[in-house]
């Protein structure tokens, strides 16, 4: 199955439990990333797979560049465009290098508020040769939405990138 035919077959069932949907979508996400060799279009599409499985409110990406995250490939509203290491969730979790999941955004100090919208965060990031390089960052709408079982499967979906990054 080649990558430009994956988009147009994206099987989840959506009557499945979060477990099942990630276990479900991860052989997918590295079809489609193994099929490509561009870094730019494999974030897009697992950003978009990751959104139109669960849903979510945004789903994206930041690239470290310099001494600064930049907004990548992302599903959802307009977000911020450069975040500072260690600001908000997303520099949080690139200064220390682990998944954090923030269950009220507004009780996380230093949050930075993107989107009013944004209720509760999970920011993943990804390492290659144990350096973080980019953070998946995913915003909900509800409070208290990301748990273990996110946490699990998006490290996992952050080691596929990983082991394709270019």
């Amino acid at each position: 199955m080649n990558s430009s035919s994956m988009s147009e077959n994206l099987i989840i069932d959506q009557s499945a439990s979060k477990a099942e949907k990630y276990a479900t979508l991860l052989p997918q996400i590295e079809a489609v990333v193994g099929a490509e060799s561009d870094l730019i279009a494999n974030m897009a599409n697992v950003a978009s797979m990751i959104h139109e499985t669960f849903h979510f409110w945004w789903t994206g990406f930041y690239r470290v560049i310099g001494e600064q995250l930049v907004l990548g490939p992302f599903q959802g509203p307009m977000a911020c465009t450069r975040i500072r290491r260690g600001r908000g969730v997303c520099g949080t979790a690139w200064e220390q290098g682990e998944t954090v999941v923030v269950p009220d955004v507004e009780q996380f100090p230093g949050h930075i508020a993107c989107s009013s919208a944004s209720r509760s965060e999970i920011v993943v990031p990804i390492k290659v040769n144990g350096e973080v390089v980019a953070v998946l960052d995913i915003d909900s709408e509800r409070y208290s939405t990301f748990d273990d079982t996110d946490r699990l499967w998006l490290e996992k979906v952050a080691a596929v990138l990983a082991n394709v990054w270019r």
